[in-house]
């Protein structure tokens, strides 16, 4: 590697490989030992912010980073629903579409972004509606959203094994799965507009790019 710098040793990249080996730990354990691996799983996602902070406080983000995190994220979700899959077969089809437009809205986002980065075409930008201005924005709702959704599924992941305990005549996990439903489904929402916004904006790339084409000819 070029440089005098080796960026895969940043302390930010280097808690974001501990993220990584909780969470294959966390996978390894899902099926039968929902104490570790709820443990490292939780762990593995307050270190999200953790290598945030640690990124801002040395000066050290990098697109290599970000994209660990992203990473770290997706695969992190993916499994525990292919575990869901498993403990809730009849809900097979639900965990699948989640994970169907987790990681397409996610991946034509991020790439949509990149390109746009790299022209000077008008796009649509979701950020002018005052709902989402407040979700690009305001840390603490796009904290809710994220953590609400992450609760659901982890809520559903421990009422498999265990009610947990009894809080005003309701089981704690079941009242964190009550109150963190309307959250993920507004995430996926979120995530589904992500998504139709990218296909805009990667379209608009499109019919730039032949326009160009169709005058260099």
């Amino acid at each position: 590697m070029s440089g005098t710098e080796n960026i895969f040793l940043f302390v930010p990249n280097i808690i974001g490989y501990g993220r990584i080996i909780l969470a294959l730990i966390s996978f390894y354990f899902m099926p039968r030992n929902y104490v570790i691996a709820s443990w490292c799983y939780i762990i593995s996602g307050l270190l999200d912010a953790v290598d945030g902070h640690a990124a801002r406080y040395f000066n050290q983000s990098t697109k290599f980073g970000g994209m660990l995190d992203q990473l770290t994220d997706r695969v992190g979700t993916m499994c525990l629903l292919v575990t869901l899959s498993q403990f809730y077969p009849a809900y097979t089809f639900w965990f699948q579409l989640s994970m169907a437009i987790d990681i397409a809205c996610h991946w034509i986002y991020l790439h949509t972004t990149l390109l746009q980065g790299k022209t000077s075409h008008k796009f649509v930008d979701m950020s002018e509606n005052p709902i989402m201005r407040v979700y690009y924005t305001n840390r603490q709702v796009l904290f809710i959203m994220c953590a609400g959704n992450e609760a659901f599924y982890a809520a559903l992941y421990l009422l498999h094994f265990t009610e947990g305990p009894i809080l005003v005549g309701i089981s704690l996990f079941r009242a964190v799965l009550l109150l963190s439903a309307p959250i993920a489904f507004i995430k996926t929402l979120i995530s589904l507009l992500h998504g139709y916004v990218a296909c805009i904006n990667l379209g608009i790339i499109d019919v730039k790019e032949r326009e160009a084409k169709r005058k260099e000819n």
